[in-house]
């Protein structure tokens, strides 16, 4: 007859083929033991099986009913939740002794599928130290979500230990966003055979590009607010305040290029209708790409621009697109310390400069780093 003592000396003498063969047969002998559940997350502790041990003291708590029982699982498995702890400080102790891996990131999370976000909620709460129901509220579901800010070693680690529980996030540093190049287009000369742009670099200098469309990766859409000052009086009248208020919304648009490691964005506010080849979309009626537009200077440049963007659609529709960017900026615009350190290469005029250029900047700039 197998007993829970020659299991207990076996794991202790570290004997685990043997303890595996002792807890085999008493399972077999006596199925209903009341230390046969736990002996199991002992044996699964003991060789490094931590999710396995951790199921199993939790199994414990369910169903056993005898206090001994219960204090030896409860204490089981507070030691093994503090291993991941221990050994995130050791890794982050371990990063902060590497300069390299001190320079400043970004830690994003990815969606997940909904169907799973209630488990997946524990286990990023496990990992972040926060409660369950603050987990849910953060992880996203449709679109990328700035999480936080850290040193560029901390944050790998936070992504390798959301990886291994089902959780996709990724992180940048600082230095990889302020590095994109982006050129700034000024008006299209032409689009066939290939597009041929006056445009200027992130130093002001006025230039021309040409490249196919099939240099083309990825294009990110953006509508960027336009605030106004609206006066606000007090109560009694007496005392006039004013507050920013939006007025209308800017569109902003990108081109991934990798093979020239940059991005070409379109800013509807500072783009040369005037000087700019025009445009008309593909539509039902059979007129072509790239025909003359009759009567373009009567449309409002917000036609315009819409006009460019089914034009640029009915060449690109396969292409991969980013249009998510007012989702994620709402999770990023507080951030406006990290924010203002980043040259964001957005030609809109503005009274007073605003988080949201930045941030639709550092959304593309995601794109193009994760993609390339």
């Amino acid at each position: 007859m197998i007993s829970i003592e020659d299991i207990a000396d076996a794991l202790e003498q570290k004997n685990y083929r043997h303890a595996a063969r002792l807890l085999k047969t008493l399972q077999q002998e006596s199925p209903r033991h009341p230390w046969l559940k736990f002996y199991i997350g002992r044996y699964y502790e003991e060789t490094g099986k931590l999710e396995a041990a951790e199921k199993a003291y939790r199994l414990v708590l369910r169903q056993a009913s005898q206090p001994k029982i219960l204090g030896q699982a409860r204490s089981a498995l507070q030691r093994i939740e503090a291993i991941p702890q221990q050994r995130r400080k050791d890794e982050i102790a371990r990063a902060k002794a590497d300069p390299s891996l001190r320079e400043p990131g970004i830690l994003i999370l990815e969606p997940i599928d909904p169907a799973v976000r209630k488990e997946a909620a524990q286990a990023f709460a496990k990992i972040m130290q926060i409660q369950a129901y603050s987990a849910r509220l953060i992880l996203p579901t449709r679109t990328w979500r700035f999480y936080r800010t850290g040193a560029i070693g901390e944050l790998q680690i936070l992504v390798r230990e959301l990886a291994r529980v089902g959780i996709d996030s990724f992180c940048v540093t600082l230095a990889q966003i302020q590095q994109v190049r982006v050129f700034r287009v000024s008006y299209i000369q032409s689009v066939s055979p290939q597009i041929a742009l006056v445009c200027q670099d992130e130093n002001d200098r006025a230039g021309q590009l040409s490249f196919h469309w099939s240099e083309i990766s990825a294009q990110v859409l953006g509508n960027l607010p336009i605030f106004k000052e609206v006066a606000v009086e007090n109560h009694r009248k007496t005392q006039v305040k004013y507050k920013q208020q939006t007025h209308e919304y800017m569109g902003v648009y990108d081109w991934h290029i990798p093979g020239r490691s940059c991005i070409v964005r379109l800013c509807q506010d500072s783009y040369q209708f005037d000087r700019a080849i025009p445009l008309n979309p593909a539509s039902n009626s059979g007129s072509k790409p790239g025909k003359v537009m009759q009567n373009i200077d009567n449309l409002s440049t917000h036609l315009k621009w819409q006009n460019l963007l089914k034009f640029f659609q009915s060449h690109l529709g396969d292409v991969k697109s980013w249009s998510d960017f007012t989702p994620f900026a709402e999770t990023a615009i507080d951030e406006a310390d990290l924010l203002d350190r980043i040259p964001h290469y957005v030609d809109i005029f503005r009274f007073r400069p605003t988080v949201w250029d930045p941030a639709f900047h550092l959304y593309s700039s995601l794109a193009f780093i994760k993609a390339h």
